[in-house]
């Protein structure tokens, strides 16, 4: 399939549902927001919902909205950056009149009508721009601003391997529109001080193998301690582990008592990582990925991985 398609569709439908994975980060919520904010600018008689839970962090992105479940039935729906339905709050998505899914992870799986995945893309929000500009659709500040932010926080702030010169492209097609850059970066990176002292109590605790892979458990009772939820834990902290010269593989497992999960990330500057995620149920990138297992007997098994991953490749 190809843009020309979705955009056939958007025009087809007089009213669009947005949605992407829980617990969204900020290529979730950017990608989301973004392409509310051009069908807006560009179909401004259509009825535009952006559906889903939020985080605290991107709060300043703004709200999603409430919709009754009956407008699926009517809807064209959008799913954005979510590899597998399993991702998402809840199946709603199956009652859409027609979905199209668009995302960039490397597991891939056609769960839409119509499913676009181009995993050369560092972001989903990058695709979302890409197609806007394919599309000669208008764009604003506020839709630059959100793809914007899902491209930085995606790219590890224009960092990770598939940062390329097509991504620069877009961004300085998006800073067009007076993206106050200060803002959004204020905004992603800034940190309270329990945040400072919580980075403190994890940096303490991070133990590193003699095959430099670095992991940090977190228990129900840290959890409690900590005053966040799993999740927030789980990808606002596994990064603590990072930039460190004896690491080359860093994992976080983080226990999801409410859910009776262990809630796994995976990060590594050079070894892909995503093997070992889609190994046990998992997905996501070459060098950023994540799981959910059932114990921490499980996560045993996965440091044993990892550490033969990096083992592996010193032959």
């Amino acid at each position: 399939m190809n843009f020309n398609q979705i955009k056939e569709k958007v025009i087809q439908y007089d009213l669009i549902i947005i949605e992407r994975h829980a617990n969204p980060d900020g290529d979730a919520m950017g990608s989301q927001l973004g392409l509310k904010a051009i069908l807006k600018e560009n179909y401004p008689n259509k009825k535009i919902y952006a559906v889903g839970d939020t985080s605290e962090r991107f709060d300043f992105m703004g709200k999603t909205d409430e919709i009754d479940i009956e407008l699926y039935k009517k809807a064209l729906v959008f799913v954005l950056d979510t590899s597998t339905d399993e991702m998402l709050l809840n199946d709603n998505y199956k009652k859409a009149k027609f979905s199209i899914k668009i995302d960039h992870h490397n597991t891939v799986s056609d769960y839409c009508d119509l499913n676009y995945t181009d995993t050369s893309f560092e972001s989903c929000a990058g695709i979302i721009a890409q197609m806007a500009l394919d599309l000669d659709w208008k764009l604003n500040k506020e839709a630059a601003t959100h793809l914007f932010t899902g491209i930085v926080t995606d790219s590890g702030r224009f960092r990770y391997d598939k940062t390329t010169a097509r991504t620069f492209d877009i961004v300085s097609k998006l800073m067009e529109y007076d993206i106050d850059i200060n803002n959004v970066y204020s905004n992603l990176y800034q940190e309270s001080l329990d945040s400072v002292k919580l980075r403190a109590k994890l940096t303490n605790k991070f133990k590193v193998s003699k095959h430099k892979v670095a992991y940090l458990k977190v228990t129900k009772k840290d959890v409690e301690a900590y005053g966040l939820t799993p999740h927030n834990i789980a990808r606002g902290y596994v990064n603590i582990m990072a930039n460190i010269r004896e690491v080359e593989i860093w994992a976080m497992f983080v226990e999801d008592a409410e859910n009776n999960q262990i809630l796994c990330e995976f990060r590594s500057s050079k070894h892909n990582i995503n093997q070992i995620a889609v190994k046990y149920g998992g997905g996501g990138h070459l060098l950023a990925s994540g799981a959910k297992v059932a114990s921490f007997d499980v996560c045993k098994e996965i440091l044993k991985d990892l550490n033969k991953l990096v083992a592996g490749s010193k032959k």
